[in-house]
């Protein structure tokens, strides 16, 4: 684990099962990793590295999605043509997908507005292949082995091949546009979420290539790449935080490169040791709620003292103003009935004057 701020290691944990891609959850809390050696996933608590639970999935699973909308993560492989469908709160199997192939990419797509939910992308062997909650709706095929995968906020999905080209599809239409990329042997992309520039790590011209975003399937399209990041040595995975200033580029032979992205230049590289294969970017563990049972408590707790707090905000003011009310009403009577018997005495003084 690195820490931005310090730009240092800050902890690790082993483990065993040769573990391959990881996915941390939004809070920071859990980290959720495959071990194609055991065709497991485990959940970890991302602060102190302690197990929680793990959840079999069969092929050598070394992808993770995680779909927001629905609050379920997919893990699948390439030694099975299905994708495991879990709940990241407890490592239950919700469901098995069954795809028409091994598989080599994963990917949710953000668009679920009614009952049919966000898609899941999945590439095999020959095409991607699009799952909702009614099963597959669209299979679409793409040449050289389609591998890896990206969904940008907007209309395309970036997809890379095995035969070394990155391709853009239609979100919408499935249409698939000509290579943006040739010549490469690409690894597992990201996205900058402020611009929606693609991140590609290829590992055979040792450079991050950056991908400006197609707006249309329409031409003309944009030059690709947009620019070139050169790292000296092989990137395995890139990650770019949420807030679109800082990249990491996990590189052959144990370091990270940290990239400031405004900036387009690598202004640090830390030793993490060992050859790493995927990295993430989140939120930094929490002290508090390192498991499950500690969040539901914490959750508790939090909710009491929320509801203190709305008692002592509202509850407490407008008994202190019911209490003034009760109290101003008997002075003001006072007042009004002085000022009326004034004014009647006066009015009788009146009358009187005008009589005689």
């Amino acid at each position: 684990m690195v820490d931005i701020q310090q730009q240092k290691v800050t902890s690790s944990f082993s483990l065993t099962g040769d573990p391959h891609t990881i996915y941390l959850s939004l809070d920071g809390r859990f980290l959720y990793v495959t071990q194609s050696a055991l065709n497991r996933v485990t959940m970890l608590a991302a602060k102190t590295g302690q197990m929680i639970c793990t959840v079999n999935v069969p092929g050598q699973p070394s992808l993770l999605a995680y779909d927001p909308g629905a609050n379920v993560l997919y893990a699948a492989g390439n030694g099975a043509a299905s994708v495991t469908e879990f709940d990241p709160s407890n490592c239950t199997v919700k469901r098995t997908i069954k795809t028409a192939g091994p598989v080599y990419g994963l990917a949710v797509a953000n668009i679920g507005t009614g009952s049919n939910g966000n898609q899941l992308w999945v590439s095999d062997a020959s095409g991607l292949e699009v799952f909702d909650n009614r099963g597959r709706t669209a299979t679409i095929p793409i040449p050289g082995g389609p591998q890896y995968v990206s969904i940008p906020p907007g209309t395309m999905v970036y997809v890379t091949t095995q035969q070394g080209q990155v391709y853009a599809v239609n979100l919408g239409t499935h249409e698939i546009l000509p290579p943006l990329l040739s010549g490469g042997r690409f690894g597992p992309m990201d996205y900058d979420a402020y611009t929606d520039q693609v991140y590609v790590p290829d590992m055979l011209n040792k450079q991050v290539d950056v991908l400006a975003p197609i707006v249309s399937s329409t031409p003309p399209y944009p030059h690709e790449p947009d620019h070139v990041i050169r790292v000296g040595v092989a990137p395995q995975s890139v990650a770019i935080t949420s807030d679109g200033q800082i990249g990491f580029i996990a590189l052959q032979g144990g370091n990270v490169a940290l990239l400031d992205i405004p900036g387009r230049q690598i202004y640090n590289t830390i030793f993490v040791g060992g050859n790493p294969r995927f990295i993430i970017t989140g939120l930094y563990p929490p002290v508090f709620g390192t498991t499950p049972q500690e969040v539901s408590i914490w959750g508790t707790v939090i909710n009491i003292v929320a509801y203190a707090l709305v008692f002592v905000l509202l509850i407490v003011p407008i008994i202190f103003i019911g209490r003034r009310m009760r109290s101003t009403p008997s002075t003001y009577s006072r007042v009004v009935t002085a000022r009326i018997s004034g004014a009647l005495s006066t009015m009788r003084g009146a009358t009187r004057r005008v009589t005689i």
